[in-house]
């Protein structure tokens, strides 16, 4: 059962969903001189992204990520990834192109996965 999907219009009343893409990573390139390079799948899969304020629980199950900056709890159908070093995989990029949550945002943490949804924490990259 898509959760999501069943409360995501009533949700909608107060808090549209905003037109999103996402790159899925895939991925990093090793540069001559040691740093690497992240890599993406291309093209950027459209999406539709509810984005919402972390919770108090949220806080809590990052709060030893040693993450900084702008955080957003981000609901969207489908599968998204954080770092998953087994994979050797950096976090998936949502980026959101116009309104209030605008910018290239990061997956730092997978808080919910479900067969047809997921619901991410994001960190907002380099204030875009």
């Amino acid at each position: 059962m898509n959760l999501n999907a069943i409360a995501g219009p009533v949700i909608a009343a107060v808090n549209p969903p905003t037109p999103a893409t996402v790159q899925f990573s895939s991925g990093s390139t090793t540069n001559p001189d040691g740093t690497q390079t992240p890599k993406y799948l291309l093209p950027p899969t459209p999406v539709s992204a509810q984005v919402q304020p972390l919770s108090f629980r949220d806080i809590q199950q990052i709060e030893h990520l040693n993450l900084q900056g702008m955080r957003v709890a981000i609901y969207l159908n489908g599968e998204l990834d954080g770092l998953v070093r087994v994979n050797k995989k950096g976090g998936d990029l949502i980026t959101i192109a116009s309104g209030p949550h605008r910018g290239v945002y990061l997956v730092a943490q997978v808080l919910e996965q479900w067969n047809d949804w997921v619901k991410v924490g994001a960190t907002l990259q380099n204030g875009s």
